[in-house]
This record gives structure tokens, sequence and C-alpha cells, in this order.
């Protein structure tokens, strides 16, 4: 059994690891980053190809270019998801933790198809699909030299299918944040005994620009004051809350919750029925 430090550092340090965060320009992805910075960590980062501007992800790494890099990455795309991985490994030598942050909700995913059920395929097969085959080329990628300790494969799913289920919940989003969470804990049981730590976190309503297209741009005030009264806390949550989450996955400390599937909604995912049994 290990001693108990008599001071122990709080402060969870990444210190000389490398991370690999997709969709790292926006929300979630871009709050990890400045975190996983903060703690020491190198970090390469995704952009949605052809979506999402290259020249703004080359923006963000000349604020920091001995510890940043960026890929694009179509995670609808086979040859896309290797060609990110193996740029990755071949800039920094491999990758210590994945964060699987990119993916398409009910508004973004209109730029893929215009018809719902090519919505419905197109969700799918960017966040389930590609979320598994970011994995697995992560898992089968070679260990970095020098690395101490296990890698670690986060990813960002949705209280919305990973945890619990609510009405009116667009269908395929649902599925698809299930279906990360299903492959958390299948993943996790197939490497208990490989030095590799797996877990998936699953936040609420969080203040994002995918949140607000998908949800808030189409209330008035008074329906989204009425929204964020029905919310635990009666707030949204920050982006940076999730990354700290994301952080302390990422250290030595979080091993023993290998195969963990993380409610991190605030309580919504334990009172589904908060949003609506008001009657609003």
């Amino acid at each position: 059994m290990r001693e108990a430090t008599a001071c122990m550092d709080l402060r969870p340090s990444l210190g000389g690891k490398v991370a690999l965060v997709t969709g790292g320009l926006g929300g979630i992805g871009r709050a990890t980053i400045d975190t996983l910075l903060a703690h020491g960590a190198s970090v390469a980062f995704s952009h949605a190809q052809g979506v999402e501007p290259p020249e703004r992800a080359q923006a963000l790494v000349q604020t920091l270019p001995q510890r940043l890099s960026a890929h694009a990455l179509n995670l609808a795309e086979l040859a896309s998801i290797r060609d990110c991985v193996g740029e990755v490994v071949r800039r920094w030598g491999g990758i210590d933790i994945l964060v699987n942050n990119a993916a398409v909700g009910s508004a973004t995913v209109a730029h893929y198809a215009e018809d719902a059920a090519g919505q419905d395929s197109a969700m799918l097969r960017i966040n389930t699909d590609g979320t598994l085959k970011m994995s697995q080329l992560f898992l089968a990628s070679p260990r970095r030299a020098g690395l101490d300790g296990p890698r670690k494969l986060i990813s960002i799913a949705s209280v919305g299918g990973g945890i619990s289920v609510f009405s009116g919940f667009k269908l395929s989003d649902g599925m698809s944040k299930a279906a990360v969470a299903f492959m958390t804990r299948q993943l996790a049981a197939e490497h208990t005994d490989k030095p590799v730590d797996i877990f998936a976190v699953c936040p609420g309503a969080t203040d994002t620009p995918m949140f607000q297209r998908s949800t808030l741009d189409a209330l008035g005030p008074d329906e989204r004051a009425a929204f964020m009264a029905r919310l635990p806390k009666q707030r949204m949550i920050a982006p940076e809350e999730i990354a700290n989450i994301v952080a302390f996955l990422a250290s030595e400390y979080s091993t023993v919750l290998h195969g963990a599937v993380i409610d991190a909604s605030m309580g919504l995912g334990v009172r589904p029925g908060l949003m609506t049994e008001f009657g609003h």
C-alpha cells in the first residue's frame, strides 16, 4: 500500500505530458486547452476541417507555439482521423492524454446535412463512430518514450443520453452520447490490466456557443429567465468547471475512477424532471 503523503499538493501537475483535445476552438474544448496548459501540459488540438478557419487555430498556436499545435480533423472521415492522430504523434512523439471533445449538436449538425434523416446519420457518424475511431487509434498508438504513469482517455458526452433521458431531446443526439458512455465502460473493462485510464464526463446545460445556438437563441427574454430558473442552482455550468474535471482525470489522482461515467450536471442527471415538473 502506498504511504499517505504528509503534505500533498492538491493541484495536479501535468508537466511534461502531451494532450490531444479534439474540438479545441470553442466552449469546453477551448477552456480545456487553457486549463491543461495551466497545469503544465503541452496541447495539440483539432479544429473542424472545412468548417472552422485554420487561421483562427494558428492564431491560438502563436500565443504559445512551444506548447501548442493545431490539426485539422473531420470526425466523419476515417482518413482525416488517421491523419490527425499521425500528425500529433509525429509532432510530439506520442499522446499521453486524449480528450474526445469534438461533436455536433442539434444546431451544428445542419452543416453536414439539410434533411432530418441526413442529420441523424451525420450525428451518429461524427459523435459515435468518429469518437470510437479516435479512441481506437489513440489506444493503438505507441506509448510516448519516458512517460511516467498511465495514459488517459477522457470523452465528453452529455447528461442527456449519457446519464438520463429528457423529453424532447433530439433522439440521435441522445443516442450518440449514450454510445459514448457505453464505449467508455466497455473499453475500461477491456483495459483494467493495461496502463491506461478511461473515463467519460457528462455535462449538463453548459454555457457554450453550441448550447446557445441549439437552445438559448430561440428563447425570448421571459422564456430564457424561466429556463434559467428551472436549472439546478439556477445557472448554467461554466466551461471552465468541466475543464477542471478533465484536468483532474488527466492527473495521477484519477486512476481509482477508471471506467467512471461522471454526471457533471449539478443534479440534473439525478432529477431529470426538474425541467418540467413545475409546469413551465
